[in-house]
């Protein structure tokens, strides 16, 4: 199954898996509608760009991964951040991939997942192992890495600017990612700290200074 806002990328993406052994068997735009499709077709896998409207990629990923558990969950998008991959694979993504690889590459890891291969480029699997490793010594030493409030770094960034009033926009711009990145990084920091919108989230903020 594909989850992708944008046409023009599933209509890429459909045919780089054409394959006699692959079959697409559902599509969406967002992740509303994606979670109504998947609960219907149960995929084998699913690609999943992090930057949807309404909730974000990742936050679907946490939602279905409980409820389709034979599903492997892979997340196809521009995004190559630490923070981002980490997220992913923390709610259960089983792999990661940029949407720069080759079609051939594509192929190979949609059977690599299917399979049960982490499906992530080399590069990247050795940042995560690194971070993940710098995770386990902070707990360790008794320092938890996300904070008392479990943000990841680049959310406590976000949240940052965003209680200083910066706009998603602007946010982008100052922290060098797309602005949907942000908007990935503020709907999840939302959720973290269990308020309803930015205004609470920048008062939540500013209590803690």
């Amino acid at each position: 199954m594909l989850v992708d806002d944008h046409p023009l990328v599933r209509s890429a993406v459909r045919q780089a898996i054409d394959a006699p052994d692959i079959e697409l068997v559902g599509e969406a735009a967002t992740a509303e509608e994606a979670h109504a499709v998947a609960m219907r077709v149960r995929p084998d896998v699913m690609l999943v760009d992090i930057g949807l409207p309404g909730a974000s990629g990742v936050q679907l990923v946490r939602e279905l991964v409980p409820r389709l558990p034979e599903t492997r969950f892979v997340m196809l998008t521009v995004s190559s951040g630490d923070d981002d991959v980490l997220e992913a694979i923390d709610y259960g993504a089983s792999g990661y991939l940029t949407k720069d690889l080759t079609p051939d590459a594509l192929l190979r890891a949609v059977r690599g997942a299917y399979a049960g291969d982490l499906a992530i480029p080399r590069r990247m699997a050795g940042r995560l192992v690194r971070r993940l490793a710098e995770r386990a010594r902070r707990a360790r030493s008794g320092h938890d890495p996300l904070g008392a409030d479990g943000l990841s770094s680049r959310e406590r960034e976000v949240l940052r600017l965003l209680a200083e009033g910066m706009t998603d926009k602007e946010i982008a711009a100052a922290l060098t990612i797309s602005a949907r990145t942000v908007e990935t990084h503020v709907s999840s920091l939302l959720h973290k700290l269990g308020v309803r919108n930015r205004v609470e989230a920048a008062r939540h903020y500013r209590g803690e200074s």
